[in-house]
């Protein structure tokens, strides 16, 4: 394929995607996320979250939007930096997780044979354990800390975009392009990084969208469980904290951590459900 044919399909994936208003909502509502999350990583917004800003546990008024949690914080800036800890999660898991789906499932679909049979041994046995217990073992052998929730998601994500590229190697490898690249001497490397690859790298970029939303819930289970995030807000750590408010009528730091988290992995199952719709080459000509 073509430079300009892949620049065109991209072009047209793009096109179609922006014809679905929810679609695009989704993907605005993604970038605004996004942007978020980069102003505060460079402290630019909710640096000062730790400040107590007024009475403990004010309910939400003009002043404060989300109320203030029980040590006087603003609870919306709380919700804003936790973006950024919720972004940065799925951004690195996913930068972890990527390359070893793509490197184990691609080896196992091209050369096949024992490569291939202990590839799927692997994968098949390490998602028989219960992903949730993965996640809390890797996590207290790491330690607690935003650091440990990047590995630990980072290596129990991979399987899922093994098995896909895998599946599209062996479909892709025996056919007439790549024949023609192994009848003018294409060695391997070639074969299967230049033409082989890039022809299936839409699966890649919908399950890297799918892998954002994961990623998210699972951080925020881990720090609800006292597992990931420890000396700055999270949406898991705020809903760990509201325990305690509830019982006291203060619901507001819970719903501002739930509904922020909601809104983002919605978006993400939307976007991602776009993406597969506008780049699986099977799809392309269906009515949505």
């Amino acid at each position: 394929m073509s430079q300009k044919e892949t620049k065109s399909l991209w072009a047209e994936a793009l096109q179609r995607i922006l014809k679905d208003k929810v679609a695009t909502l989704s993907l605005v509502i993604v970038v605004i996320y996004a942007l978020i999350a980069l102003l505060v990583s460079l402290g630019l917004v909710a640096g000062d979250w730790a400040t107590a800003a007024g009475p403990e546990n004010m309910a939400p008024n003009g002043d404060f939007w989300l109320g203030t949690d029980f040590l006087g914080r603003n609870v919306f800036k709380k919700v804003i930096y936790g973006t950024q800890v919720a972004m940065s999660v799925g951004l690195v898991s996913s930068l972890i997780a990527i390359p070893i789906g793509i490197s184990l499932g691609a080896v196992a679909g091209y050369f096949g044979g024992i490569v291939d049979e202990a590839v799927v041994w692997f994968y098949t046995t390490f998602s028989s354990i219960p992903t949730i217990m993965l996640l809390i073992s890797i996590s207290f052998i790491l330690g607690k800390g935003i650091n440990s929730v990047y590995i630990a998601l980072g290596l129990t994500s991979w399987v899922h975009l093994c098995r896909l590229v895998r599946g599209e190697v062996i479909k892709h490898k025996n056919r007439d392009y790549v024949q023609a690249v192994t009848a003018i001497g294409g060695g391997h490397t070639k074969k299967l990084f230049r033409h082989i690859l890039p022809n299936i790298f839409h699966i890649v970029i919908i399950n890297a969208s799918l892998q954002f939303q994961v990623a998210i819930k699972s951080e925020v289970i881990l720090s609800y469980l006292g597992l990931g995030v420890q000396d700055v807000p999270s949406w898991g750590k705020m809903i760990d904290d509201a325990k305690q408010e509830l019982i006291q009528g203060h619901w507001w730091q819970l719903a501002g951590a739930t509904i922020a988290m909601f809104i983002i992995v919605l978006a993400f199952n939307i976007l991602g459900d776009a993406l597969r719709d506008a780049l699986d080459p099977k799809l392309k000509g269906k009515d949505a």
